[in-house]
């Protein structure tokens, strides 16, 4: 029979039969409130009934003639080479095992004669050692030393989350026990209860049947993961002692904590984006991987491609190859989007700007243990910030085009050189500025389009991005050390220590009779990225509503540019001015500043941002 159905109360589930927590399930991961929740509903049923039947001895007759049974739900084992293996149910078994464990500790203090019938409930022996009906291999020291009547601050919880939540919930299951048994009589009673009345269905599947049954009760409790379905989906397949002589489980442990060790389940969009790094060519196909991911990878036309269904070979070539691999280049794409690094800046970059379908470009572009994989991770995040900044800084970015140009990038550059890389981002930049703008014969960089770039047109993180890039450039040329770090520039925005978007020109009535008194041209004029600047909060607040020339005294030491506008910035400036002398850029101080200063900042600006983001190199 395919699936054997056996009702059993928990003297029966709790009396011979040691389960092992199969490589299916999760962690040991209720917390206190669905234990409490457990408790409660136990209790409900039995405090009805007690109240009624008080008076009676504490024995299995009258419990079982007076008591209403009440419904666990259903377990799954898997019987392999002699070892019951739970597939599911685990969370339930582990709290009821807690219990018993609870229990044990009062009967010693009420000298009960249920202490030994519950010392059987929790383990049997095998010679001097206790064997635990729960198997938590790892773990094992915990229950242990709560058998031992460890005090559970005591006990060692380095082992995992399982320790932490066993400890944590057998004290939350310990102060509702104690709550409610405070005499022997109704201790006794609940034993009996506890034991002969709470029941359980066990389900005992066939191995090959194993991965679909799982999914299928994954809709009961706390609902898993996609990434925790798969892994069942796929270990599923392996037999159990290759499993355990090659440690594929391990395996996967391992490259899954490895990943998630940056967020909560990051696995999942790790999955996402390697899916649609390698399979999607389109945004509408890759959207399929949004969700149950997977289903999708078992569907007819994917598993064409991945023959991972029914497909143990397949399914430890995967595991030792593409999973292992991606996995560690994942992790270590995570790894520079939080700490900013020299080689790998534009990663961090792109984080900055929160352009995390970094992932799957990079992902898309490194083939299995990839020779080239440092220069296609520079040359991907070289590119896709070259091609955000670009279009932003011309008007041209539109978030849903912006998304679906992506994919086709990701799909040109799959598997290709590195060297040929830059050339695939400059062409879809290329293409995006004509279909945006409507203008054939674009350059990538064209100053027609970059002239009317105001802040009011620009995201200000965007706005703090592109004067943070300038301050780091004109740090690198005049080998200075950056008053802030990029990422303070960039994200920083505190009312006092925060930088913010700073007009050069206040509004006064001298400033705007340089505009021959149009209020409009004033407004639209002083907003261009050239007639602005970062200032940090302080020095934002004192500058106010002052003349240019008092303006000019407030940026004496705040940023780079902002000092350039000033003529002491020019003196005795080595560096500085061997810089301009090789670049020829039209660096000068400003001692007013109208209508042609302005102008002259803005296309200083944009040869600035020439530097930044240059042309990528022609190759034959």
């Amino acid at each position: 029979m395919e699936i054997q159905p056996n009702k059993q109360n928990l003297n029966e589930t709790f009396s011979n039969k040691v389960y092992f927590i199969d490589f299916y399930q999760r962690d040991y991961k209720w917390t206190e409130e669905p234990v409490k929740r457990l408790l409660d509903d136990i209790f409900y049923q039995f405090d009805a009934a007690y109240k009624e039947y008080a008076a009676l001895d504490p024995n299995k007759e009258n419990i079982n003639a007076r008591y209403p049974w009440y419904y666990l739900n259903t377990y799954v084992t898997n019987n392999v080479n002699g070892r019951d293996f739970v597939v599911d149910g685990q969370q339930r078994l582990t709290t009821l095992t807690l219990i018993l464990l609870k229990l044990h500790r009062q009967a010693q203090t009420f000298k009960s004669k249920t202490e030994n019938w519950l010392v059987q409930k929790i383990a049997g022996y095998s010679g001097t050692q206790h064997d635990f009906w729960m198997n938590h291999v790892r773990h094992i020291h915990v229950l242990r030393e709560l058998m031992n009547n460890a005090e559970p601050e005591s006990i060692d919880i380095t082992s995992g989350i399982t320790a932490i939540n066993m400890v944590n919930n057998f004290v939350a299951i310990s102060a509702v026990l104690d709550a409610r048994l405070k005499d022997q009589h109704a201790f006794e009673t609940f034993v009996h209860y506890f034991l002969f009345r709470l029941v359980m269905i066990n389900l005992s599947v066939e191995t090959t049947h194993v991965p679909m049954v799982f999914e299928v009760i994954n809709d009961r409790g706390v609902r898993l993961k996609p990434y925790e379905i798969l892994k069942g989906k796929l270990l599923g397949q392996i037999d159990k002692l290759e499993l355990d002589r090659e440690k594929f489980n391990e395996l996967w442990d391992e490259q899954l904590q490895n990943v998630n060790r940056f967020r909560d389940d990051e696995i999942d969009d790790f999955f996402r984006y390697w899916l649609k790094a390698q399979f999607a060519d389109s945004r509408k196909f890759g959207q399929r991987f949004d969700s149950d991911y997977h289903r999708e990878m078992f569907k007819a036309e994917l598993n064409a491609k991945l023959k991972l269904d029914h497909n143990p070979g397949e399914v430890k070539t995967f595991l030792k190859g593409p999973f292992k691999y991606y996995t560690q280049l994942y992790s270590r794409l995570w790894e520079v989007t939080l700490r900013e690094t020299e080689a790998f800046r534009s990663v961090f970059c792109n984080q900055l700007n929160e352009q995390n379908n970094q992932f799957m470009l990079v992902l898309s572009s490194c083939t299995v243990d990839d020779p080239e994989e440092e220069a296609k991770i520079q040359a991907v995040a070289t590119g896709l910030d070259r091609l955000f900044s670009l279009l932003q800084l011309q008007g041209s970015y539109d978030s849903n085009g912006y998304t679906d140009r992506l994919y086709h990038i990701s799909t040109e550059i799959r598997g290709r050189p590195a060297a040929e890389i830059p050339a695939v981002f400059q062409r879809h930049l290329v293409e995006e500025l004509k279909e945006r703008r409507g203008m054939p014969d674009l350059e990538a960089f064209n100053y027609t389009l970059f002239k009317p770039m105001s802040i009011d047109r620009l995201n200000p993180r965007f706005i703090r991005y592109l004067f943070a890039r300038v301050e780091m450039l004109l740090a690198q040329k005049t080998k200075r050390q950056m008053p802030h770090p990029l990422i303070d520039l960039v994200t920083r925005r505190g009312a006092v220590n925060g930088f913010h978007i700073e007009h050069i020109l206040a509004r006064n009535d001298d400033n705007i009779a340089q505009f021959g008194k149009d209020q409009d041209r004033f407004e639209q004029e002083r907003n261009r990225l050239g007639a602005t600047l970062l200032l940090r909060g302080q020095d934002n607040q004192s500058s106010g509503d002052e003349s240019y020339t008092k303006k000019l005294a407030t940026y004496a030491n705040t940023l780079l540019w902002n000092e350039t506008l000033r003529e002491d910035s020019y003196k005795s400036k080595l560096d500085f001015t061997r810089f301009v002398k090789e670049t020829e850029l039209p660096f000068k101080p400003l001692a007013t500043f109208g209508p042609d200063e302005i102008e002259e900042r803005q296309k200083l600006l944009f040869e600035l941002c020439k530097l930044i983001w240059p042309a990528p190199a022609a190759t034959g």
